[in-house]
């Protein structure tokens, strides 16, 4: 494998070897260690000496079930630190193909460009042909041109006027391009270096094939039989996805719902997992309750929401989006929360602070909530780029300073996912102390049998969640294989040296991901982050959360111990 450096500020490229240092690392791992070793933490995000990395998994590339995501790293305009945001589909998996661990961009340009990567080197185009389109439709036009076996990194015109809250899209195993490295906005650096679109055409190249065969087979033989006999990967997932989560959050008084102001919504039920898979097998036609956005993934989380006459409106519609786009702005409407998510799809939004953006607006009195019809206009505001659509696009930590809104739910600038933290406190302790901001992918704690209102033990429980969390980003690995994979490490560690041919054991895992989280606070020590930043925003502190009876009160000495000055 290779790293391939591309420099946009006079389209020049070239191919490295790998570091023997960067040789077991992957994904947020690998994201992470470029950016500490090459960006100053004062460097600019939008600036020429930010750099964009887009690094595989160690796993991608080797069809294991739900192991083909790639990572997104790099110094956030939103947050002001370090930023690794990840997806699934194709790109990781053709990047890897094409012989990429690991592409590095630098510099930056006023024009976007089509990058085209093949076994033949690396091409520029003018993208002045598929600006300012929806991505599925500049998506579509890259097909005719290349061919539809191409995959894909691609921005909406959010990236392209460099928003904040704008991701990068990646095409399913279907070509849909709806699978976002969303958070942090990623896909604003990528505008601000010129990239409209990345093309991984593989056409010509074989997949990549395990180092040990027969010792990957069997372990991962192994590791197909967790996944077929936990119930969480074989039932439940399959069946309604993350949307599963809508009741579970819902009872635990978690749900967000007006703005954060209660963890309850009197209509979940007709946003939840199971009316979901109700509605899209009553309609019939395009839709499906169970759907696999990579290839080879047999946990199948992922469904495609079709209109009442059977035609796809949207894919996927997750848990994150039903919460933020719907409880969270009192939008109780099914078909509602899919035109939302239709629409942050089209232009590159992240649903996450689109949706906690909209919500702040809406205790802003700019409109109502559960009004549906404002909420789509805002985000067709930004789209058109007018002065309230980039306020918009700047993200709710933005938003709120320009109306005066004190109740904005966001840390370290990065607005939170759909888990009220007040009733789930160890993902309350993961948002304050992540190094990348609100984020529930950084150390999630929902499933951790404990008595989640109470303050006890959570800071432990979130330490020990991000370090996992690296860990499945680092691999590839979908985080929704937790559950079957849980106290398995050992096994995993398997199939990695028997992919990768580089022996590592479960130790070496968990040592590579508490390196990791210790240089990505070291970045962003140096961009000046403190242990100030390392808090939830007051009002969580002092006021009730009326759906579980309690506020945030996990020890303030304790969070520093993993926070920004933890780990040294």
């Amino acid at each position: 494998m290779k790293i391939l450096r591309i420099r946009m500020n006079d389209l020049t490229w070239q191919e490295e070897d790998v570091k023997p240092e960067y040789a077991a690392l992957g994904g947020r791992a690998l994201t992470s260690r470029i950016v500490y070793d090459e960006v100053k933490g004062t460097a600019h995000p939008l600036g020429p000496f930010n750099k964009l990395v887009f690094a595989n998994g160690v796993l991608t590339g080797s069809l294991a079930s739900s192991a083909e995501r790639v990572s997104v790293g790099g110094k956030s305009p939103l947050t002001g630190g370090i930023k690794e945001s990840n997806a699934g589909g194709t790109s990781g998996l053709k990047q890897g193909k094409l012989g990429y661990r690991a592409i590095i961009f630098e510099g930056v340009r006023d024009d976007q460009q089509i990058v085209h990567i093949s076994k033949d080197g690396v091409k520029f185009e003018s993208a002045d042909w598929i600006n300012g389109k929806p991505i599925s439709t500049a998506a579509k036009m890259l097909d005719e041109k290349y061919g539809s076996h191409i995959g894909l990194y691609i921005i909406g015109t959010t990236g392209e006027m460099k928003m904040n809250l704008a991701g990068i899209a990646i095409k399913d195993k279907d070509g849909s391009p709806t699978r976002y490295c969303g958070r942090g906005g990623m896909g604003a650096v990528a505008g601000s270096k010129g990239i409209k679109a990345i093309v991984l055409d593989d056409a010509g190249v074989d997949r990549n094939r395990p180092q040990q065969p027969e010792q990957f087979r069997a372990a991962l033989k192994q590791y197909v039989e967790w996944l077929q006999e936990t119930p969480q990967t074989a039932k439940v997932f399959p069946e309604y996805g993350t949307a599963a989560l809508v009741k579970t959050a819902n009872r635990l008084g978690a749900l967000p719902t007006y703005n954060f102001r209660t963890g309850s919504f009197e209509h979940h039920e007709s946003i939840s997992g199971e009316r979901l898979r109700e509605t899209i097998l009553e309609r019939g036609g395009s839709g499906t309750p169970t759907h696999a956005c990579m290839p080879g993934c047999i946990i199948r989380c992922s469904n495609i929401y079709p209109d009442e006459t059977g035609t796809t409106i949207t894919t996927p519609i997750e848990y994150e989006n039903i919460g933020l786009l719907g409880s969270n702005l009192g939008i109780s409407d099914l078909d509602e929360v899919a035109e939302l998510n239709r629409l942050c799809n089209e232009y590159g939004l992240d649903t996450i602070e689109a949706g906690a953006t909209i919500g702040v607006l809406m205790e802003a009195n700019v409109l109502p909530f559960g009004d549906f019809k404002g909420a789509k206009q805002l985000l067709e505001e930004v789209h058109l780029g007018t002065p309230l659509g980039r306020i918009v696009g700047s993200g709710a930590a933005l938003a709120g300073q320009v109306y005066g809104v004190y109740r904005v739910p966001t840390v370290k600038g990065q607005s939170m996912p759909a888990y009220d933290p007040r009733a789930i406190k160890g993902l309350g302790v993961t948002f304050a102390t992540s190094p990348m901001g609100a984020d529930h992918t950084a150390g999630q704690t929902i499933r951790a049998q404990v008595d989640h209102q109470k303050p006890d033990g959570q800071v432990e429980i979130s330490k020990n969640a991000q370090e996992a969390a690296i860990l499945f980003d680092s691999l590839g690995l979908c985080f929704f294989s937790a559950s079957a994979i849980a106290g398995r490490w050992s096994g995993m560690a398997e199939i990695v040296s028997a992919y990768s041919g580089v022996k590592v054991n479960e130790e070496e895992l968990f040592q590579m991901a508490h390196e990791t989280l210790r240089l990505e606070h070291a970045f962003n020590r140096a961009a000046g982050f403190t242990q100030a930043d390392d808090r939830l925003p007051e009002h969580f502190y002092t006021e009730v959360n009326p759906a579980s009876g309690t506020t945030f009160d996990v020890d303030e000495k304790e969070l520093l111990a993993i926070g920004v000055e933890g780990y040294r």
